[in-house]
């Protein structure tokens, strides 16, 4: 496949002082790179643009037919640096894998410009091993004799600086492999999941107990194994088992093992979960769900450090680190008296919260990737509006809600995912939030407040950094710092 990568070429709306107005017989650069001889047939064209200039490249992209795609951006001042690279970062990311890339140089600032060559000699424009990018130049028609021989040329440089951005991106990436292999099951590259990662690697060698907080489905299990793998425990077991799914009294017997006899049906002697773990990790998912005796004789074990199997009269030391989760919320539940205060507290030595799905929408792509990749169908494509439908779902199942999705492709898709695969919660329109039933009104700062951190988190997954969310809402940096520290959101 063939990509043109190209600024529009036909100005604003109100043009600068600078703007020079085009001989008549000018196409502009665009036009005469594809009616150039030798230009390839291009599959895909995207043709950026400010706001101001959306309009007249909309003209632009009439003109280049079926092939344009017009990707206007939010950059107010197109000799912004910062906002051109990250424009130019949201189109690399939408090129399609192994796509043999084109970058027009002859349209736009010069400070975009320098984006396309800079971005293009550090290689961030090559999406797979056999991609090829080029840069090209089409030379001004009064500059060069009518008809011009050779009127495209390919630029290439060899400067010596550009070696050590090659190996700056490659120790990026490997330090990105690296944070891949410390937390195997963590996927996503978002600054949500980065905070995440940081936390989680800094208490996961200590001995504290953690309580994993997080919606149904965002992968509290998958936290819980990455502690038990970066702690000094990694050698001995990691047992698994959520308190919600079993019974009160099949769940005593679980935890805690029972004797031969000790109930209707104890035929044997049966070792519990914290006897298998013994040396490693617990996890207790859905730990909210406890009744309040199981939550009990949980607390003894914990103060403790000994387990008494159910029927039995001796107790047996265990050496077993807890690692509890839920998506209740406790502290609700402790000044209610459904869950004891004193377990809360000995549960929480260290608090990881995982954010829901629809916090960190950058993280698709490599979510998506990750579950195509285990389907058995890494080389499916994903039309760019079933991209944007991913971006808006709200996704209550969260990640698990997503692979069950993308299983789905797998199976029914045989190319190209579009559209109408979509399941329909996806193909619908997100509904407005309905107002509260019950005819409770929350205070104001209550819902402004959450308001804000949806908006917050949403830009900083978004762009990435605290100054590209700073400019995307704009506010001031200090004031954006200060909403974080306020609202309680860790980077």
């Amino acid at each position: 496949m063939h990509v043109l990568l190209t600024w529009s070429d036909r100005g604003v709306d109100r043009p600068p002082a600078h703007h020079v107005r085009r001989r008549p017989d000018d196409t502009g650069p665009v036009a005469r790179l594809l009616s150039a001889e030798g230009t390839p047939a291009y599959d895909l064209i995207f043709v950026l643009t400010t706001p101001a200039g959306r309009r007249r490249a909309g003209q632009l992209v009439d003109q280049l037919g079926t092939r344009g795609e017009l990707v206007s951006t939010h950059i107010t001042d197109p000799s912004d640096h910062a906002a051109l690279f990250d424009a130019a970062l949201r189109v690399r990311d939408a090129l399609p894998a192994g796509a043999h890339v084109d970058l027009l140089l002859s349209a736009g600032t010069p400070q975009a410009q320098t984006i396309w060559v800079v971005m293009a000699q550090a290689g961030l424009f090559q999406r797979g091993p056999h991609a090829r990018v080029r840069m090209l130049q089409v030379i001004p028609p009064q500059f060069v004799p009518h008809p011009h021989p050779h009127p495209v040329r390919e630029v290439t440089l060899d400067i010596a600086g550009f070696p050590e951005i090659r190996s700056l991106a490659a120790e990026v990436a490997s330090l990105r492999a690296e944070l891949t292999r410390t937390l195997p099951h963590m996927v996503g590259d978002s600054p949500l999941m980065q905070a995440l990662a940081r936390r989680t690697a800094r208490v996961a060698p200590t001995p504290l107990p953690i309580l994993v907080l997080g919606e149904t489905g965002t992968g509290k299990e998958l936290v819980a194994r990455a502690v038990h793998q970066l702690s000094d425990r990694a050698a001995g077991p990691f047992v698994a088992e959520s308190c919600g799914a079993l019974a009160e009294s099949v769940l005593e017997s679980e935890l805690f093992g029972h004797v031969a006899g000790a109930f209707t049906g104890a035929l044997s002697t049966r070792r519990g979960l914290f006897a298998r773990a013994h040396g490693g990790t617990l996890f207790l998912d859905e730990v909210g769900e406890l009744s309040p005796r199981v939550q009990v004789r949980l607390l003894r074990v914990l103060q403790e450090g000994r387990v008494r199997p159910v029927g039995s009269e001796d107790t047996l030391p265990v050496d077993v680190r807890v690692v509890a989760a839920t998506h209740r919320d406790l502290p609700a539940m402790v000044a209610a008296g459904t869950f004891r205060e004193d377990l809360w507290f000995r549960l929480r030595g260290a608090t990881l919260h995982v954010p829901p799905l629809r916090e960190r929408p950058s993280d698709l792509p490599a979510l998506v990737a990750r579950f195509l990749q285990e389907a058995g169908h890494p080389t499916l494509s994903v039309e760019p509006a079933v991209w944007r439908a991913l971006a808006n779902h709200r996704w209550p199942g969260n990640v698990r809600e997503l692979r069950a999705e993308v299983v789905r492709w797998a199976v029914f898709c045989d190319h190209t995912v579009t559209p109408a695969d979509l399941s329909p919660e996806l193909q619908a329109r997100p509904a407005p939030a309905a107002p509260p039933t019950d005819g409770t009104i929350e205070p104001l700062t209550t819902q402004v407040a959450r308001v804000e951190r949806t908006a917050i988190t949403h830009a900083l997954a978004t762009t990435g950094s605290i100054r590209g969310a700073a400019r995307a809402l704009e506010i001031d940096r200090n004031t954006l710092k200060r909403k974080l520290r306020s609202l309680g959101i860790e980077l």
